[in-house]
């Protein structure tokens, strides 16, 4: 009798929590009204200029106002996922990289792509899209490739071609995103032409895609900063991609380390990959550039920085020190971020939608009168076929320069 007693309770206890799972998880779908709609809009209107670091440099208070304005008279007609939308078009125009809107994402397509010179390519998927690897992006439902990246362009500053791509492959695969533009039509479910036949995917909750490690060099360690020696001891690699402090070993500790073996193995010359790192803290890595700078690596065409669509904010910030006070030559694609820019972020909330919205607070000066994203010294145009091989054609090079 008292098993069944607890029994009772415990399931009660069970249905009573899954009511009110359920019943919040619908609040937080629930579209918002005209009004929430109006407030956000206003909320965005008066504290984005107060604190943003010199909001009208590209787009003036007049204009910007407009566009507040001409939003909220759609407010009647707009629902969650093209508000989400019409703020990204806003931001777009104020043209500042580090100014943006971060909407909460919780599911995605289960399908990574990235850009190669034959085109626009799977690079990751989940276990059970495996077969889908490596085919080659020809469109989402009933647009080809070309009416998509239009699509987007609507939403994403492109006078940076990596920043374009960098924020495409972060939004092919969102289907508030997709759904938003009037790509698809459903939340859950979508058909991507992929080499040249269609594929129905439905999305997944974040956490459910793990994404197969990729066999290239770069992707081998998910530490911050970490080396290693490689074709033959000629080469030290050191892979840094995060600008930030590692919980297990501070990054003097490592530097310590890096140059003890490069003093040890004399390597002819040194890679430094800042191809993954998207920023944080530019004095992070102020320890391996003092040492750098007695070191006889130190030298053209000893020193070697890799760089590309990712590299942006302080990571950017560190290129450009290495590009312009030591010998380095680098390689790769040009950077994402541009070199003199407005960044040192902050963030609050609207109201209402709760969607973040980040700000820069400070100018970055980093290379008085140079326009635009830092380009490389050797421009690689990497291919799909190279990929396929485990062949990363910017460490190919290094290897083979004389």
């Amino acid at each position: 009798m008292k098993k069944l007693i607890l029994l009772k309770t415990r399931l009660k206890f069970f249905i009573t929590s899954a009511i009110f799972f359920f019943s919040i998880l619908k609040l937080g779908a629930q579209n918002l009204t005209a009004q929430q709609f109006v407030e956000d809009l206003e909320f965005l209107k008066k504290e984005l200029p107060k604190r943003h670091k010199n909001l009208f440099a590209k787009i003036s208070e007049e204009e910007f106002n407009q566009k507040i304005e001409q939003i909220a008279q759609k407010s009647k007609t707009l629902n969650n996922e093209i508000f989400e939308i019409e703020l990204y078009k806003l931001i777009k125009e104020i043209g500042d990289e580090h100014t943006r809107i971060e909407p909460i994402y919780k599911t995605k397509f289960p399908i990574n792509f990235d850009f190669f010179k034959e085109g626009i390519y799977v690079t990751k998927t989940d276990s059970l899209h495996s077969n889908l690897l490596y085919k080659k992006l020809n469109g989402v439902e009933n647009k080809t490739t070309n009416e998509v990246i239009k699509d987007f362009r609507k939403i994403i500053k492109s006078d940076n071609q990596s920043y374009f791509e960098i924020y495409f492959q972060n939004f092919i695969n969102n289907p508030r995103v997709l759904k938003g533009l009037k790509i698809i039509d459903s939340s859950t479910n979508a058909n991507f032409i992929l080499n040249q036949q269609k594929y129905l995917i439905s999305s997944v909750q974040k956490h459910n895609f793990h994404e197969p490690f990729s066999k290239l060099l770069r992707y081998r360690n998910n530490d911050k900063y970490w080396y290693e020696i490689i074709n033959d001891g000629n080469i030290i690699y050191f892979n840094y991609q995060d600008c930030s402090e590692q919980d297990n070993k501070p990054f003097t500790v490592f530097n310590d380390e890096l140059f003890r073996d490069i003093d040890k193995h004399q390597p002819e010359k040194t890679i430094l990959d800042l191809r993954n790192n998207s920023g944080g803290n530019s004095a992070i890595l102020k320890p391996f550039l003092d040492k750098l700078s007695e070191n006889y690596m130190n030298k053209k065409g000893s020193l070697y920085v890799l760089i590309g669509k990712k590299t942006f904010s302080s990571a950017l910030m560190n290129a450009v020190d290495l590009k312009r006070n030591f010998n380095s030559i680098l390689v790769g694609e040009p950077t994402s971020g541009n070199v003199n820019h407005y960044g040192e972020t902050r963030g609050f909330r609207l109201p209402n939608s709760k969607i973040t919205v980040g700000y820069s607070t400070k100018y970055w000066e980093n290379w008085k009168g140079y326009s635009g994203p830092l380009l490389p010294d050797i421009k690689i145009k990497y291919s799909i076929k190279n990929l396929k091989k485990n062949i990363d054609e910017a460490i190919e090079y290094v290897k083979d320069a004389r």
